[in-house]
């Protein structure tokens, strides 16, 4: 045999099996050796008790008919009636078909030799009886009466010897009860030999079972369940299997996760390649940039223009002032600038948001309302960023609003997990709010809806709300108005969320 197949150690199921399989023999095997022995315990009986019972019924029925023998010729010789003479012939051939039925049932020598000697002093008999008779008819009653002494030691002896007959089959049931008995014991005695090799057997098969698999399963689901560890496992394999569809539904969704960090890396590596060429374009393009107001300035001053190139400057310079402003916003995403951070109300900054935009939002036909209790507790932040946000989200509800509309700001006080207590700023408006389908894409850096936009606006928004340890959510509806709410923890709180 290959040494490989020597040191190969025998797997848990296969134990296991091989326990099962040997009990279930063991006990198949005790159940046929027990059914087995009782078959033949039964047949012996059976045959035994017939056997026997017989042999002595016949011992029995020899006697009597001897017995009736004696008597019918004691009463012939005493009356010579004929009547006797035939009762005595017909108790003479039942006692022959007695003796030859014995004779067929004897299985032994010692039966044999018994119903021999039975047979031969019968015929001794019967032949003394017969020339008592002869005698009796010549001579009278005297003669036949003269040899009853030796008639009546031969009669004693054939009832001897079927007393014996009878004896010995007494004591062969005897005897076959005791044989029965011993093997009873036997069956009994392997009967519990077969009960407590299954017991035993029954006993590794469970501490197998115990120590081998339903332990360590139980030391998994426990293990396995860190939300309750107080909680008693009743069916370890039933929490086991519960444990893993949880776990395999932890690796899916890690997998997700995994996937989405994975387009959010590449993003980000797009993002700081854009990134960096943005700053490079942009240091490129406004000085030269710088250049050309300053001349187109310095032209429109000196220079006497006719209306038509009045109009032409107007608008290379409204053109010029576009491109800085996305040069601005490049520069601006690329390498945001440091916060200047001080204590200041949400308050006072939509009240400068407002005040700065007044003019423009007149000019686009639209309505502003702030709703405020109170004014709202001091946050930690630079108060221009957060006007640029408020600013931007007004402005982008103007230009939603092209047919002029509400702006509707509300402010309020709460708290949020894990940032404590905050401030809420909602910005609404009427517009046309932002489809479900690009909801979620809004903030993502060069996203637009917009012909001339550069899709920097909301994202620039939301890295100074989350630069201020708050957030910039979005709440809208297609065709009821678009909410965007700004959250910023309160002074204090913000130290205790880090």
């Amino acid at each position: 045999m290959p040494p490989s197949w020597k040191s190969r150690p025998i797997s848990l199921r296969t134990r296991i099996a091989l326990s099962l399989l040997t009990l279930v023999g063991i006990a198949l095997a005790g159940g046929i050796a027990t059914a087995v022995s009782v078959n033949r315990i039964s047949a012996q009986v059976a045959a035994a008790v017939n056997e026997h019972a017989t042999a002595s019924h016949l011992s029995q029925k020899l006697k009597t008919s001897l017995s009736m023998q004696k008597g019918l010729l004691a009463y012939h010789m005493l009356d010579a009636d004929p009547a006797w003479m035939q009762e005595l012939d017909q108790q003479h051939r039942e006692f022959e078909q007695w003796l030859r039925k014995a004779r067929e049932m004897a299985r032994e020598d010692a039966d044999r030799a018994v119903l021999n000697d039975i047979e031969s002093g019968y015929l001794r008999y019967s032949y003394a009886r017969e020339r008592a008779v002869e005698r009796s008819r010549a001579g009278g009653g005297s003669e036949g009466l003269g040899a009853g002494g030796e008639m009546q030691a031969q009669f004693s002896a054939i009832l001897g010897l079927c007393e014996l007959y009878g004896e010995m089959q007494t004591r062969k049931m005897e005897e076959g009860r005791s044989h029965i008995l011993n093997r009873v014991r036997f069956i009994k005695v392997l009967a519990f030999l077969t009960i407590g090799g299954v017991a035993v057997l029954g006993l590794v098969l469970h501490y197998t079972l115990m120590d081998r698999v339903l332990k360590p399963l139980r030391r998994m689901a426990l293990a396995a369940g860190p939300d309750q560890p107080q909680a008693p496992v009743v069916d370890e394999v039933k929490a086991l299997s519960l444990r893993v569809q949880s776990l395999m539904q932890d690796v899916d969704q890690t997998q997700s996760a995994l996937q989405q960090s994975r387009e959010h890396l590449l993003q980000a590596e797009k993002l700081a390649s854009v990134g960096k060429l943005a700053a490079g374009v942009a240091h490129s393009i406004r000085n030269p940039l710088t250049s050309v107001k300053m001349r187109l300035f310095s032209m429109e001053r000196t220079l006497e223009l006719t209306p038509a190139q009045r109009e032409d400057i107007e608008v290379i310079s409204e053109e010029i002032r576009h491109i800085d402003t996305i040069v601005r916003n490049f520069l601006e995403y690329s390498r945001p600038p440091k916060l200047k951070l001080q204590n200041v109300s949400p308050s006072d900054v939509v009240d400068a948001a407002i005040q700065l935009l007044r003019h423009r939002i007149e000019s686009y036909g639209v309505e502003v309302e702030v709703y405020r209790q109170r004014r709202l507790p001091e946050v930690e932040g630079d108060p221009e960023q957060l006007k640029e946000v408020l600013v931007n989200l007004m402005v982008n509800a103007c230009e939603a609003m092209a047919d002029g509309g509400k702006i509707t700001i509300r402010e309020e006080e709460g708290r949020s997990e894990p940032m404590g207590r905050v401030t809420v700023v909602r910005v609404s408006d009427t517009g046309p709010g932002v489809p479900e389908a690009i909801k979620e894409m809004v903030f993502q850096p060069f996203f637009s809806t917009k012909e001339e936009g550069t899709g920097l606006g909301l994202s620039i928004a939301e890295r100074i709300i989350h630069d201020h340890k708050g957030c910039l959510n979005l709440r809208s509806r297609e065709g009821k108005g678009a909410t965007f709410i700004i959250t910023l923890p309160c002074l204090g709180d913000i130290w205790l969320r880090y």
